[in-house]
């Protein structure tokens, strides 16, 4: 990339992150300055004969800044010529940043009352766990009061010794039938048997919003551990890798209107994407009455096109740059690589609705943390998933005061 690529690059950023203003007369833009900690702004003038910028760096190259750059992609501009009377026209469209009205009203009564909502809603999910039977030893914390502990553990983001005075207070609140020493919940969570409670906990938890949801997004993500990665393997495989952190990698669906995760699964670091696309589309159309399923380019293949087609539903995964159309490929894949070629505008409209599981997994990390707490492998799955649980009862608790759904778990078992 040459210097004046870099100053494009330079200028996309600053059109999307920083706010212009134009001049009354409209001749004129004023620009921030992209310097942190800089305060100064920069007049452009995008004359197409004679730009103009203030800035030092067009006054020494006389050549288009970053911050024409800017401009230039805020502003687009089309000429028409008029052979008959031989006019040029100027038509010229400003982009504008669409914003989307926030229902104050309803998020401030979700966050008030959230704690007490997710303390509920999570004992009344946890009811439907089945407890084993215990034929000997010393008696076990019920099962659903350990997945009940280590969520409210995850939500409430605290280490276990702080978290001890939260389980006195649920205990008080009749959700617990005892108080669990400080250390009981990170050991429960090293039970693999847990896993498919939590798994099936995550799918019940997006049942209240079946009538809401019907166009879905897949992607992965990791999640740090606190260990580092093997000793022998970074000495003698990869040196870079001396400083770096082992990780999980989550693969999930979610909803795009709610954001409401309704399948997922959780694999070692390397496992690649595309196998997971199935089992997580299966688990959804059990519940879900899907339209459309968006993914990015890892998902491409025929029988990911095709498990979304047998559910009734129109997949919008990218293709990729060498992609093409033979008689070997199945006829969702011929369909839907018509569907983008001839109509990419539209096919680009439903595949950007993948964006909003980049958001439910920003949603997760920056509210419950990046980082698991545990040491072993089941415990870091296990946490993982409450992660997940924890952000399904949120996502509940935003829908009962927006959407006035009052959700009800276990009808069939009722």
């Amino acid at each position: 990339m040459n210097e004046q690529q870099e100053r494009e690059q330079r200028g996309l950023v600053i059109a999307a992150k920083a706010k212009l203003q134009r001049s009354d007369d409209g001749n004129r833009w004023f620009v921030p300055s992209q310097t942190q900690g800089c305060t100064n702004t920069y007049t452009v003038k995008p004359d197409p004969a004679k730009p103009h910028c203030t800035c030092p760096d067009f006054a020494a190259r006389q050549l288009r800044c970053k911050h024409l750059y800017a401009v230039e992609i805020v502003t687009q501009r089309e000429f028409t010529f008029d052979e008959e009377t031989q006019t040029q026209t100027l038509t010229e469209t400003v982009t504008v940043k669409q914003t989307y009205r926030q229902e104050w009203t309803a998020y401030n009564q979700a966050q008030t009352h959230e704690k007490d909502r997710f303390l509920s809603l999570l004992a009344e999910l946890c009811k439907g766990i089945e407890e084993p039977i215990q034929t000997f030893g010393r008696p076990r914390i019920p099962l659903a009061e350990v997945v009940f502990g280590n969520t409210y553990k995850v939500f409430s983001t605290v280490s276990g010794r702080r978290f001890t005075s939260d389980l006195r207070d649920a205990h008080a609140k009749g959700y617990l039938t005892r108080t669990p020493h400080y250390t009981s919940p990170s050991r429960y969570l090293e039970n693999p048997m847990l896993t498919p409670f939590l798994k099936q906990l995550i799918e019940e938890s997006s049942l209240p919003l079946q009538a809401v949801e019907s166009d879905f997004a897949v992607d992965s993500s990791g999640f740090s551990t606190c260990r580092f990665v093997q000793w022998v393997k970074a000495k003698y495989s990869d040196k870079t890798l001396m400083d770096r952190h082992d990780w999980i990698k989550v693969h999930l669906m979610c909803g795009v209107k709610t954001n409401i995760v309704t399948s997922v699964e959780v694999t070692e670091p390397n496992a690649n994407d595309c196998p997971q696309f199935a089992g997580l589309v299966k688990t959804t159309g059990r519940n879900f009455t899907m339209a459309q399923v968006s993914a990015d380019k890892a998902y491409l293949s025929s029988d990911n096109l095709q498990v979304v087609a047998d559910h009734d539903a129109q997949p919008f995964i990218a293709f990729k740059a060498n992609s093409t159309t033979s008689k070997n490929h199945s006829t969702i894949w011929k369909r839907m690589f018509h569907f983008y070629s001839y109509n990419q505008e539209r096919f680009m409209q439903c595949y950007h609705k993948r964006s909003n599981v980049e958001t439910t997994f920003h949603m997760i990390k920056t509210k419950f943390g990046d980082r698991l707490r545990s040491k072993t492998r089941t415990a870091q799955i296990n946490e993982a998933l409450c992660k997940v649980l924890a952000h399904n009862l949120c996502c509940l608790i935003q829908s009962i005061y927006e959407l006035g759904i009052e959700p009800t778990f276990w009808e069939e078992a009722a």
